[in-house]
């Protein structure tokens, strides 16, 4: 189905009955990636998966302002509002996962629990700020001006992902193509708008989040396994789990125990 949302037509996929689940995905991704756990989720919740401004079958406008992450937020909480969600159990990846933190900040009363799969607060000066935005815009130029195929043959190599050169040829073919169907404007602009750069740091919101909030991390990714021992640290509502012999994208490399992990912490 397809919401409007400030002249944005945002593309939704809704399955089950049960206390909602809304899922937010990782940057190059969309809904899709959801897809193999909707079965098992649905049984016992109402899923809504949403493709974020830029990505999937949502639109992709020409303005990078659009994409800003108090803009993303403000479009989550419409679609929560419209669907009558609240209050809603929430699980981003990656950007997906800051998207849902930075939401979780300025909405927490709509919130009942938090799951964020390899996500971060953002940096916290606004020096790793200022660097990261240079760098976010040069690869968002590049998008645009060498093609999605010579961004994604790119983005497929960086180290972050290193640890799926192993997944089944299928699965690797699946992302890639899911990768290759997103819109180019939308994937520049999204790292304009909404990339780790441009958004604000959430670090000094961490302590005073009351919601009860989980963190998978994968065993490979010591990058965001630290990023998530500091947020355990400064609140006592955070839960922490790593996830053995996987990296950045556990629901993709440990689905099955992906998926219960969710359930588990769900129902508890």
């Amino acid at each position: 189905m397809f919401i409007q949302i400030k002249n944005i037509n945002y593309h939704i996929t809704i399955e089950g009955d049960g206390e909602p689940l809304l899922l937010l995905h990782g940057f190059t991704g969309d809904s899709g990636t959801w897809f193999p756990f909707i079965p098992l989720w649905k049984k016992s919740y109402k899923v809504i998966a949403v493709d974020i401004i830029g990505h999937g079958k949502t639109d992709s406008p020409e303005e990078a302002e659009k994409y800003a992450m108090k803009e993303s937020v403000a479009h989550i909480k419409a679609v929560i509002d419209y669907l009558r969600l609240a209050p809603v159990h929430i699980l981003g990846y990656s950007m997906g996962g800051r998207l849902a933190l930075a939401y979780c900040s300025e909405y927490p009363e709509t919130v009942k629990k938090l799951i964020l799969e390899s996500a971060s607060p953002g940096l916290q000066t606004e020096l790793e700020r200022k660097q990261r935005r240079i760098q976010d815009e040069k690869l968002g130029d590049s998008i645009l001006e060498q093609g999605i195929i010579h961004f994604v043959n790119k983005w497929e190599k960086i180290p972050l992902f290193k640890s799926q050169e192993r997944l089944d040829p299928t699965i690797k073919r699946a992302i890639r193509n899911q990768r290759l169907a997103n819109n180019p404007i939308g994937l520049a602009n999204s790292l304009k708008g909404m990339g780790t750069g441009a958004q604000s740091s959430y670090w000094s919101r961490i302590s005073r989040l009351s919601i009860d909030t989980l963190l998978i991390t994968g065993e490979l990714d010591r990058k965001f396994y630290q990023i998530a021992e500091e947020m355990v640290k400064k609140n006592k509502n955070i839960r922490h789990l790593n996830v053995n012999n996987a990296g950045h994208a556990i629901h993709v490399e440990k689905p099955e125990i992906f998926g219960t992990i969710v359930m588990e912490f769900l129902r508890s």
